[in-house]
């Protein structure tokens, strides 16, 4: 039961945290929506097929099976710290970066984050994303999901580096001297 209520809330949770806070930035006036940093629609595909992923997850974990194949109990164990390690990063990394998130490039001025998580790396939320990720693929056993999973970390990974170079142009030497100190995911 436990571990049902574990893999529900982490994600329910997050989705709050986001779409709450978009209405608080909206308040603000600031738009938590930034630019899609590489082509619109592969860029709303990946960040919408995260929540299938996540779906998947806890449908299997209500019971309801899409595994092909019987998943060892060791490979959900390792299945859930990964869930749970990457959600903590999740909500960590988005607390951290407060008015300087966004879902895309900022559309207008925000602040470097250096401290706190991103001493350690720099893209601390997509390592908690892919965590999840693997988390679901492993939980699942469902080679659907690990085809999706391996979509939207190709895709991630063209979004960060189109991030970079925005956030290089932003921030200038000030970046570098950033990404010389800490590595892109750890």
């Amino acid at each position: 039961m436990i571990e049902v209520i574990l893999v529900t809330i982490f994600p329910v949770g997050f989705l709050m945290v986001l779409f709450g806070g978009g209405a608080l930035f909206l308040r603000r006036n600031i738009e938590q929506d930034g630019k899609a940093p590489i082509n619109r629609t592969l860029f709303y595909a990946s960040k919408y097929s995260i929540l299938l992923l996540w779906g998947a997850m806890v449908i299997q974990s209500w019971g309801i099976n899409i595994s092909v194949v019987e998943v060892p109990r060791f490979l959900q164990i390792i299945a859930l710290f990964l869930w749970v390690s990457g959600f903590v990063l999740l909500y960590l990394g988005r607390f951290k970066m407060g008015n300087s998130f966004r879902l895309g490039t900022p559309k207008e001025e925000t602040s470097l984050k250096v401290d706190g998580l991103f001493r350690l790396s720099r893209n601390p939320m997509y390592v908690g994303m892919y965590a999840t990720i693997a988390a679901s693929v492993l939980y699942t056993a469902n080679p659907l999901i690990f085809l999706l999973g391996l979509f939207v970390i190709i895709v991630h990974q063209k979004i960060v580096l189109a991030e970079e170079e925005h956030m290089q142009k932003m921030f200038g030497q000030k970046y570098l001297d950033y990404c010389n100190r800490v590595g892109r995911y750890i």
